[in-house]
């Protein structure tokens, strides 16, 4: 047996989870949020190509965060895995076919001079952006509803819902934090990384998608206390028993997600710096320090998304039409050897990992110029 309890393995390996979804979030969603901010903040051929060259050198390592979310939760989390990738697919499918097109966008756009020809990849690129933003906000607000899957006597699941079932108001309206956030993010990159008009556009608009998540995010707070039904353990459960989901007893109530801070008060250092840096970031771009508004924006994001994990914990994955079959840290994991050595490869890897991608952003600190376009533009995007 490992030398870790299993119950702490489980619980690491949540917060572990916990950390790749707000490290994807904070670095490609700047990304994401640059590409769909492009209509609103670059006017011409000049200010389009600095947006995309303001990303271009580290979007590429930036997408590590989302496969190594994707490799943990296989691993890790192996019924977590099967069931959302499985009843997710289509959503899956619409996030994988935008990521897609945006190198292609970055590769073919100024392949040619046409302004037909560009214009068409402007869209491509947008799309890439606004795509998978609206769909994991949409994706992550089902959680809190549950799935439609359950599982058999012999933990086989069937999955009983589809793709427009995903369009319920309640995860739209996360779809739009999602949107607002990484727009708010998005814009705070641009200011740091571009200069002009564009950057002063780019400032304005993150402050107005600053204090447009701010208000979302207390619409969806108020909405999770007093329309939601959420999801309760009954009884005890073991966290050191071998995963299996239907060993418990689930019920209903509402304003059960928000329980967690009813239990435990210092929990709420997770909204508040969703407030904190959101707020932040306003008042800092209306200061015109692009770089502490950048940051503070990325406490805003960590926050947001820490507040929607810990008002699910412990469950991971919610069934709507059978809450027994509800998947959770305490029984939808693999077994505590393959936790432990996967804790010891992250505890090697992980560093490295982190130390490369600061070292990129290091060496491509700096404004992007329309100097640099024109001393250098065969080379750039």
């Amino acid at each position: 047996m490992p030398p870790i309890d299993y119950a702490v393995l489980r619980f690491l390996w949540w917060a572990f989870l916990g950390l790749l979804l707000i490290g994807f979030a904070v670095t490609d969603g700047f990304d994401l949020g640059a590409a769909l901010l492009q209509p609103l903040v670059a006017r011409n051929d000049t200010e389009k190509r600095l947006l995309l060259n303001a990303v271009g050198p580290v979007w590429e390592g930036n997408q590590v965060w989302l496969i190594l979310g994707g490799g943990a939760a296989f691993a890790a989390w192996p019924p977590l895995y099967a069931v959302s990738f499985s009843g997710f697919y289509l959503a899956m499918f619409l996030v994988l076919a935008a990521l897609i097109l945006r190198p292609v966008a970055f590769t073919f756009r100024s392949k040619l001079e046409g302004v037909g020809w560009r214009r068409i990849w402007d869209w491509a690129f947008f799309v890439s952006g606004l795509g998978p933003a609206l769909v994991f906000g949409v994706a992550f607000g089902n959680l809190f509803l549950g799935v439609p899957f359950r599982f058999d006597e012999t933990l086989r699941v069937t999955y009983e819902g589809g793709l427009l079932g995903l369009l319920n108001p309640w995860a739209l309206l996360c779809g739009l934090v999602s949107v607002a956030m990484l727009a708010m993010h998005g814009g705070t990159w641009l200011a740091l990384k571009t200069e002009g008009p564009l950057a002063q556009r780019a400032r304005s608009a993150a402050s107005w998608a600053s204090i447009v998540l701010v208000a979302l995010f207390t619409l969806s707070g108020l909405w999770i206390a007093y329309g939601i039904h959420g999801y309760v353990v009954q009884g005890t459960i073991d966290p050191t028993a071998p995963s299996n989901p239907m060993d418990k007893s689930v019920l209903r109530a509402v304003g059960a997600w928000l329980a967690n801070y009813g239990i435990h008060r210092w929990l709420m250092i997770a909204p508040a710096l969703a407030y904190l840096g959101a707020g932040a970031t306003w008042t800092l771009l209306r200061a015109g320090r692009s770089l502490p508004a950048f940051l503070a924006s990325g406490v805003a994001v960590a926050g947001v998304i820490a507040t929607g994990g810990i008002s699910l914990f412990p469950f991971l994955l919610p069934s709507s039409i059978d809450p027994r079959s509800s998947l959770t840290v305490w029984d939808a994991s693999s077994s505590p050897t393959t936790l432990f050595i996967m804790l010891v490869a992250t505890a090697i890897f992980l560093p490295i990992v982190v130390a490369y991608t600061g070292w990129v952003f290091r060496v491509m600190r700096g404004p992007v110029t329309a100097d640099e376009l024109e001393r250098d533009g065969d080379n750039l995007y």
